[in-house]
């Protein structure tokens, strides 16, 4: 058992989840909220995605494109949740 492969992939499924979870909160949600919650759902669920891959490569910064697609997303994380906490502070 590759316990790196599979680890990835259960993280993987993680994300997926979050960007669920996500996605019905924007459906649910006031329409201040959904463009966040939106951004939040789709940069989850590319983050998932570059897990598959990270699992077929062995390395989270192999291929190169990787390591900056894995730097969007965590880039657009902070972005999108600075997003909904300044929203939430103006309520």
């Amino acid at each position: 058992m590759d316990l790196a492969k599979h680890g990835n992939l259960l993280e993987a499924g993680l994300w997926v989840l979050v960007a669920i979870v996500l996605l019905v909160r924007m459906r649910l949600s006031d329409r201040r909220f959904r463009r966040a919650f939106g951004l939040l759902a789709a940069t989850f669920l590319v983050f998932g995605i570059s897990d598959v891959i990270e699992a077929r490569t062995g390395a989270w910064w192999r291929p190169f494109w990787l390591l900056l697609l894995k730097g969007a997303c965590l880039l657009f994380i902070v972005l999108g949740f600075r997003q909904y906490f300044r929203i939430k502070k103006s309520l």
